[in-house]
């Protein structure tokens, strides 16, 4: 068995830099306390973490399917527990470095086939309690904005990694020094406390018009940051909680995944603008990076 690692350096190492409110506040105490517990044993592995969610995750179907309110209380309690497990793959794999790239598919094709089971065993059960169509409904619709969420997800990723690359070709075709691609800090300003904009001429903050015209969500997000919350406080994180753990424990299953529904397209949304609008200072980069690069050149009358 190897050595026991601190609760704070399990912390310090496993914790996301920013995170979905619903981990930070309800799994990550939980999920540090119990990988300090079980990271000194290597028979916990990632992977096998992993696999114990998405069995613990079958369970929490199995029990949805009963469709009384005592199964539904249980469901819930294991679909917790089953997100708590999945978060612990994740700290076990940077605290111990035995991640891997399998074990990353891993992870994401189990979550989605959870949801899927989850869905049908929280939805398929209230079917066959109540004959009521409507869950097939919202059974469809749990599982369309999954899918789209995530493939959401990567294609902003894709767009925002093709900005970066264009940004960095096009300087070193002018044959300029490759910029920094500032991405989003807690900062309120991106290029620091200490600095000005104008004396860092070699950082493209593609982010920066968005910043200036909308500050109040600057401050609001600045105010998250600083609690390792994320902004988009209503991601795919808590929609899923909301749908498998706060809506059965209430005995709410309808209205709660409905309204749920309409809060995560809501946020979706919000992210698509921010990309729209960061496409745009893309593109006012790029048209004016000639005449920055001139301007660098130029030598300086005394």
């Amino acid at each position: 068995m190897a050595q026991r690692t601190t609760l704070t350096e399990i912390r310090e190492r496993t914790y996301k830099r920013r995170d979905a409110w619903w981990t930070v506040w309800l799994v990550d105490p939980l999920a540090s306390r119990l990988v300090w517990l079980v990271a000194p044993w290597r028979w916990f592995t990632p992977n096998r973490l992993t696999v114990g969610a998405f069995l613990v995750g079958l369970g929490s179907a199995a029990a949805f399917w009963q469709g009384s309110y005592a199964w539904l209380l249980v469901g819930a309690v294991l679909y917790h527990l089953s997100f708590v497990l999945d978060c612990m793959d994740g700290k076990i794999a940077r605290l111990n470095g035995t991640g891997s790239l399998f074990g990353a598919w891993l992870d994401y094709v189990f979550d989605r086939l959870r949801v899927l089971a989850c869905a049908i065993g929280l939805f398929g059960g209230q079917y066959v309690l109540t004959g009521d169509v409507v869950h097939l409904w919202l059974a469809s619709l749990v599982i369309f904005l999954d899918m789209f969420r995530y493939l959401n997800a990567l294609q902003m990723g894709k767009v925002k990694q093709t900005m970066k690359e264009k940004l960095l070709a096009a300087y070193e075709e002018a044959g300029a020094p490759a910029p920094e691609v500032v991405e989003e800090t807690a900062e309120e300003d991106p290029f620091g406390p200490q600095q000005s904009r104008d004396s860092i001429r070699s950082r493209v903050d593609v982010h920066g018009d968005f910043r200036e015209r909308y500050t109040l969500f600057v401050r609001i997000r600045n105010f998250l940051l600083r609690q390792r919350i994320r902004a988009h406080v209503f991601s795919g994180i808590e929609f899923m909680m909301f749908v498998f753990i706060v809506g059965p424990m209430i005995g709410q299953i309808v209205i709660t995944t409905i309204v749920s529904a309409v809060l995560v397209l809501t946020f979706e949304a919000l992210l698509v603008f921010k990309l729209w609008t960061t496409t745009k200072t893309f593109n006012k980069r790029i048209a004016a990076l000639p005449d920055e690069i001139a301007a660098k050149a130029a030598p300086v009358l005394v």
